[in-house]
């Protein structure tokens, strides 16, 4: 099959999203494997002088096409998702993973590149290159390279397997959650639900011949029947649907419980093969953290600070429920509605209310008028073939050049992962003296626009936003001329989200804010006092969400710092200890929590979900850069969009993506080590003085 007859084998710049179908999965990869075999062995060959030029640029070549064609099988696979679909990714799966896996065992590979490194060349390399070079070797060992023959056999079964396990394990939890539906023909029973959740559940019902209502687990309905619905066994019905998915409590077929057993055991194997104590040893090898003692340190240090605050905010639930609400005891059901009317108690303010004034396509402008302020970029909308119709490709550029295209996926739908992430289609790279530009995925899972309404985004939605398109930014702003040392290839795992969670801080400057909010019936923008009272309440129960964090790293450093596997019942027994040690509320001896927990089961975070606390402390630092710059400036008045420390910004951290450690782009930014000062101050967790 020809590039004519497979677009998966074209190599236009931007895919053809909307040519792909499933038949052509399978085709374009074996060919492509097919191709990447050959470009290997002929890279390994020891007659080749071992250059960069005659070794690692023509092997990228054919990696990087297989990878991009993988790239999109893969994400179509995750946000349309059909039988036939996920039946194609599903053959192609193993081929790809014994082909990853075979590379990094190659030993001809490997000593080729030693050669190269050894080679009198190497010292006139750039630095990247020779980072990506030390990187590699690196990696081919943690690949298990170096092992007997019969280690190797066993260390490639065992990566083959892990593939398989981390699909099914999406798979089982993107089933569970759409296979559950509740119609409600009582309108009575749905009291406090927002007027739009109501309309977009109504719309669902209708669209399967259905009167009344339609609830789902998906987020834009899941979240606010937990909020607002007066119903209170209306909220424990979708409480426990929710904490129960893809477990033995649910429908057999989709249950993760042995998954979840049987990767633990994989992955401690696969460490031991290597010479760890432990995956989390292995994994820490190359974060910045450097081992798992450091982890525990950090993290165990953090929930002292945070636990007192997280005990007052749990205390100060508990009083208002009994004072004004009549509820002697809280149920885990209880929390997000009882917390909703306390912070509109409090702080006279409700998430519906502020959601008014965030439309999507406001918001939409609002962030692309900060990222073009910042960082003197333009983003456009343009046509481009897509996955589906409410799909927005835009293009950036920089000094009127192209600098690369974002596809804005933002809207829950069936077949559709949950939760929030950014993927690549390709990287930037340096060819035959002409720049292949970056092609990034931002996905969402807002509410859809109703009819004749734009999607409404709660402010927690605008930050997710924000959030996601700092990891954009890091990709397409990249001026990185070698794939190894690209952002998502070699930035370590515990620095990725300094860009994402400094982005979020400009969702609370009102320079900001106001200039992204209108109305969706007035047009108006959001009133200043609206937006003091939300910034007052900005670490409203931070507490409660720090030591929440703290349980879900501490969870899962603790499943990863085993010599052996856990069943299921030592799964659920260790997440309980953490529990004890950190948490103030506690969930039903019944929740499953781990069995959706897709983040260190199937998205890359096992034995590094620390590293959302762990970067925290660092784009909490670097964001105090803008905060002191704004502060020295008298006529800025506090406003922290400023362009000269944003050029700093998008120079030191995101222009170099991966080519050097991430510790020194940070202090090339700061001009020392990081602080934690900046988080605590940000979070409200500075203990008082008198």
């Amino acid at each position: 099959m020809t590039a004519t007859d497979n677009p998966l084998l074209a190599t236009q710049d931007l895919q053809a999203f909307d040519a792909i179908t499933p038949d052509h999965i399978g085709p374009a990869i074996a060919e492509l494997i097919a191709q990447a075999r050959q470009a290997v062995d002929r890279a390994a060959d020891p007659s080749l002088h071992p250059t960069w030029d005659a070794v690692i640029e023509p092997l990228d070549d054919a990696a990087e096409r297989l990878s991009r064609a993988w790239s999109a099988a893969g994400h179509l696979n995750s946000v349309v998702n059909t039988p036939e679909l996920r039946e194609a990714y599903n053959a192609a799966l193993p081929s790809v993973t014994d082909f990853w896996t075979w590379v990094g065992l190659h030993e001809g590979l490997y000593r080729q590149y030693r050669r190269v490194h050894d080679a009198p060349e190497f010292a006139s390399l750039s630095p990247a290159r020779r980072r990506i070079i030390e990187l590699a070797l690196r990696d081919f060992r943690l690949s298990g390279v170096e092992l007997p023959e019969k280690e190797r056999a066993r260390y490639a079964d065992i990566s083959s397997r892990e593939a398989e396990i981390t699909n099914k394990f999406s798979e089982n939890v993107l089933d569970a959650t759409d296979a559950f539906a509740l119609y409600i023909d009582d309108e009575a029973r749905l009291k406090g639900i927002p007027a739009d959740v109501l309309d977009a559940a109504a719309a669902a019902a209708r669209a399967d011949d259905k009167t009344g209502w339609k609830l789902t687990l998906q987020i834009p309905s899941y979240m606010p029947v937990m909020q607002y619905a007066d119903d209170r066994n209306l909220r424990e019905t979708l409480y426990r649907a929710y904490g129960t998915r893809a477990s033995e409590l649910g429908d057999a077929a989709f249950d993760n419980s042995p998954l979840i057993s049987e990767l633990l055991a994989l992955r401690a194997e696969e460490s031991g093969l290597l010479g760890y104590k432990s995956f989390a040893d292995k994994q820490l090898e190359s974060r910045m953290a450097g081992n798992p003692d450091a982890v525990f340190t950090f993290l165990r240090d953090l929930a002292e600070r945070a636990k007192p605050f997280a005990q007052k905010d749990v205390a100060e639930l508990r009083e208002f429920a009994k004072a004004k609400l009549g509820m002697d005891d809280l149920e885990p059901w209880d929390m997000a509605y009882v917390s909703e009317k306390l912070r509109t108690d409090r702080y006279d303010y409700s998430e519906q209310e502020v959601k008014k004034y965030f439309t999507e396509p406001r918001v939409i402008a609002g962030l692309f008028e900060v990222v073009e302020k910042l960082f003197s970029v333009k983003l456009e909308t343009v046509d481009a073939p897509k996955w589906h119709p409410t799909v927005r490709p835009v293009r950036i550029s920089r000094d009127g050049k192209l600098v690369g295209h974002l596809y804005f996926d933002l809207y829950a739908r069936s077949g559709k992962q949950g939760g929030a992430w950014v993927d690549l289609d390709r990287n930037r790279r340096l060819r035959n003296s002409s720049v292949q530009t970056p092609v990034g995925f931002l996905t969402c899972n807002f509410a859809a626009p109703g009819e004749n309404r734009p999607s409404l985004l709660t402010h927690d939605d605008v930050i997710t936003l924000f959030h996601e398109m700092g990891h954009a930014l890091h990709l397409v702003l990249s001026e990185v001329d070698e794939l190894g040392a690209s952002p998502f290839s070699s930035v370590e795992w515990d620095a990725i989200e300094l860009p994402s969670q400094f982005m979020e801080n400009f969702c609370w400057e009102w320079p900001v804010v106001s200039r992204m909010s209108a109305h969706v019936d007035t047009g108006e923008a959001l009133p200043r006092v609206l937006f003091d009272r939300m910034l007052a309440a900005r670490n409203f129960q931070v507490g409660l969400q720090t030591v929440r964090q703290l349980e879900f790293s501490l969870f899962d450093m603790t499943l990863h710092h085993q010599t052996t596997g856990l069943s299921i019942e030592q799964v659920l027994a260790a997440q309980q200890t953490v529990r004890d040690e950190v948490a103030v509320l506690f969930p039903p001896a019944w929740h499953r929590s781990s069995h959706s927990f897709s983040h260190i089961f199937a998205g890359g975070y096992g034995a590094g979900y620390y590293s959302y606390k762990w970067a925290e402390v660092l784009s909490a630092d670097a964001y105090a850069a803008f905060e002191e710059a704004a502060k020295a400036i008298e006529s800025a008045g506090g406003d922290t969009l400023l362009p000269a420390v944003g050029e700093r910004f998008r120079k030191e951290i995101l222009a170099v993506g991966g080519s050097r450690p991430a510790i020194d782009s940070f202090r090339a930014f700061r001009g020392r080590e990081p602080s934690i000062d900046a988080l605590l101050r940000h979070s409200g967790m500075v203990a008082e003085t008198n």
